[in-house]
């Protein structure tokens, strides 16, 4: 316990990072979910993280406020953006989110009044662990939630096969917009505790590099549950610092090392339903015998007939 404790204290910022992390990673799995690969989380965070921070050093801005507005314009976002991305094929939407992290760059740069251009903003702390968690803890219930309802099971219908989900009379690009949006709601929270945790957001804050490594982060964790995106987010806040412990130089090149063999030993990632299905399979299926009813009452039956 005390070993705990000590750990604890030691990475107890890394762990709130790796929280909104986690966030992000939630965004990225929440569109992935209904079978659109998008990186555009970056860019919800990027909006909501500049409107929290602008206006909070306008109008002293609470934290549970801001973070509804996030939760307002990242969806805002995301439902504008749903009627251009949902006309294209899976590739082009990966693309097209790709262009839209360096297009929101490039707007942070060139808006100066309200982003405060290439210099960044700084924004005063208000969040804390606690608050972070309990985010999360509200965002994973959600999502609990969901894998459960009428669209989890209509979200994973048209991840597998699309057509399939029109026969039975789901439409795709509407579940795939409600993920959209979930995607923005979530993008949104978890810009604006970025900002408010780092307490300063420039340019690259929410640039292609945070985008990549939350997609590699749920495609690690496990694309196919809610919560491989925590599990993976945590992977990539936590392994950079422990290996740092034991080497000076190059852990970047072990990390990639050490995610490579997890993904080759586990391709559905470290979270799969599937594997825990299999495991619960019993290891030798009941004959058709005993599975049929008393076969050893039956025998002695049909000799005497």
């Amino acid at each position: 316990m005390i070993a705990f404790l000590e750990f604890f204290t030691d990475y107890k910022s890394t762990f709130t990072f790796g929280l909104i992390y986690g966030l992000f990673a939630l965004s990225t799995y929440a569109s992935l979910a209904s079978g659109v690969l998008s990186v555009a989380a970056a860019s919800f965070g990027a909006v909501g993280g500049f409107t929290y921070a602008r206006i909070r050093l306008d109008h002293d801005l609470g934290l549970g406020l801001g973070l509804l507005i996030g939760i307002g314009v990242g969806m805002a976002t995301a439902i504008i953006l749903s009627f251009v991305l949902l006309r294209l094929a899976s590739h082009y939407v990966a693309m097209a989110t790709i262009a839209l992290v360096l297009i929101t760059r490039v707007f942070i740069v060139n808006l100066p009044d309200l982003t405060g251009g290439a210099n960044g903003i700084s924004v005063p702390r208000q969040s804390s662990l606690w608050s972070v968690l309990a985010v999360t803890a509200v965002s994973l219930f959600i999502f609990w939630r969901l894998a459960n309802s009428r669209y989890g099971m209509a979200a994973v219908t048209v991840r597998e096969d699309p057509q399939a989900a029109s026969t039975l009379g789901v439409d795709p690009r509407h579940v795939q917009r409600i993920g959209l949006l979930l995607s923005g709601g979530i993008g949104g929270v978890a810009g604006v505790l970025m900002a408010d945790q780092l307490q300063f957001i420039g340019p690259n804050t929410f640039y292609i590099d945070l985008a990549f490594t939350m997609l590699a982060a749920v495609v690690l964790g496990g694309a196919y549950h809610w919560f491989g995106a925590i599990v993976g987010a945590m992977v990539f806040r936590f392994l950079p610092e422990l290996l740092s412990e034991f080497i000076d130089d190059g852990h970047e090149i072990a990390n990639g090392i050490l995610l490579v063999i997890i993904m080759i030993y586990l391709p559905r990632g470290i979270v799969d339903p599937r594997r825990r299905k299999q495991r619960e399979r019993p290891l030798w299926p009941p004959s058709r015998r005993s599975s049929s009813g008393p076969a050893i009452d039956e025998q002695p039956e049909a000799v005497l007939s």
